[in-house]
C-alpha cells in the first residue's frame, strides 16, 4: 500500500540548507554547471558539514520514535541524481533517516511540492522560496549561519519554532495600511476590527498542522514549543488573539514587542527556526539563532 503523507508534518528541505555547501556554490556560480558536476563527483566521498537546517531536521525526527511517524523529511534539490550521492552518503552517516528525494537537475522544485504534500520547505535559494510562496507552501529562505556554530551531535529535546506575525501568520493585508498610512491609521484600524479574524497569511496552514500534533500530546509534553514574536503591542495585539481563537490554534508563547528588538527575546526563547518576512530582523536574528526569511510582497518600511 502507498505510504500516506496526508496525515504527516512533511518538510521538504534543500541539499544546501541541510548542509554547507557554499563553497560547492560558489563554484557553481563562478564556473558553470560542468565544473559543479565534476567537483560533487570527484568529492561524493567527502562528508558535508551540517547545513543551518541541520538540527531542526534532526530534531524531528525524532517524532517518529517509538513508531509514532508523524513526520517526513524529503530532500528536495535542484541536484541530478548524479551529484547527488555526495549528499545521500552525509545523510548516512550523520544517521539521518531521509530515504526520499526529489532531484530535478536544474528544473523548477515548486510543481512537485505540492505531489508531496509539503507543510514547509527550506531552501538557501531565494527563487525557489519565492515560487514555494506563489504556490501557497510555507517557505523559508535560510539565512547565513557561519555565526551559528552547529554540532551534529547536539540532542534538542524539545523543538522551538518561533514566528513573526503579519506576513507570515497572517496576511499583510493590517501591514500595508501601516506602510501606506502610518502607525496611527493601522492602530486605529486594528482596533476598529479586532473582533474580525486577521487573513491567512503563508505559514497558516503549517501552524495549524503544528497545532493538531502537539494536541495528539499530554498538555506539557508535547515536542513542539511554538511562539509568537511581533512588533505589534496593545491594542493591536486583542485582533491577533481572537484570530488565532477563532482558528483554534495553539500559540504557546506570544512577545507583543511594540518596536523592541527580537533577537535577545528568540534566544532567550530558544528558537530552533525563526520565520520573518523582513530581513531587517532575521539578519539580527540569525546571529542568535537560526533564522529563514519569508518572502512576500511588501518588504520596505516593516513596523
Amino acid at each position: 500500500m502507498p505510504l500516506k503523507l496526508e496525515d504527516k508534518l512533511v518538510i521538504g528541505v534543500s541539499s544546501r540548507a541541510l548542509f554547507d555547501l557554499e563553497a560547492e556554490n560558489r563554484i557553481f556560480e563562478k564556473e558553470g554547471l560542468d565544473a559543479y558536476v565534476q567537483y560533487q563527483i570527484e568529492h561524493e566521498n567527502d562528508i558535508l558539514k551540517p547545513g543551518t537546517a541541520f538540527p531542526l531536521v534532526k530534531a524531528l525526527q525524532k517524532l517518529n520514535a517509538d513508531d509514532k511517524n508523524l513526520t517526513e523529511i524529503i530532500v528536495m534539490s535542484k541536484n541530478s541524481a548524479d551529484t547527488s550521492l555526495r549528499i545521500f552518503n552525509s545523510i548516512e552517516y550523520y544517521g539521518l533517516n531521509i530515504s526520499r528525494a526529489s532531484l530535478v537537475g536544474g528544473a523548477s522544485i515548486s510543481p512537485y511540492l505540492a505531489s508531496f504534500k509539503t507543510d514547509l520547505f527550506l531552501s538557501a535559494n531565494e527563487r525557489d522560496v519565492q515560487e514555494a510562496i506563489d504556490a501557497n507552501i510555507a517557505a523559508g529562505l535560510i539565512c547565513d549561519h557561519s555565526q551559528l556554530p552547529i554540532n551534529p551531535d547536539e540532542d534538542i529535546e524539545q523543538i522551538r519554532i518561533a514566528f513573526d506575525g503579519d506576513a507570515v501568520i497572517f496576511s499583510d493585508e493590517s501591514e500595508r495600511i501601516y506602510q501606506e498610512k502610518g502607525l496611527q491609521a493601522f492602530t486605529e484600524h486594528e482596533h476598529k476590527n479586532a473582533q474580525n479574524p486577521l487573513p491567512e497569511g503563508p505559514f497558516a496552514k503549517l501552524l495549524k498542522t503544528i497545532s493538531i500534533l502537539q494536541q495528539k500530546f499530554p498538555e506539557g509534553e508535547a515536542p513542539i514549543r511554538t511562539a509568537l514574536v511581533t512588533a505589534r503591542n496593545a491594542p493591536a495585539h486583542e485582533r491577533v488573539v481572537r484570530t488565532l481563537r477563532a482558528w483554534n490554534v495553539r500559540i504557546d508563547e506570544a512577545f507583543f514587542l511594540g518596536g523592541i528588538e527580537k533577537s535577545d527575546v528568540l534566544k532567550a526563547f530558544g528558537a530552533n527556526i525563526f520565520f520573518d518576512d523582513q530581513s531587517v530582523h532575521t539578519d539580527l536574528a540569525s546571529k542568535k539563532v537560526p533564522s529563514a526569511r519569508v518572502p512576500y510582497k511588501n518588504e520596505p518600511n516593516k513596523m
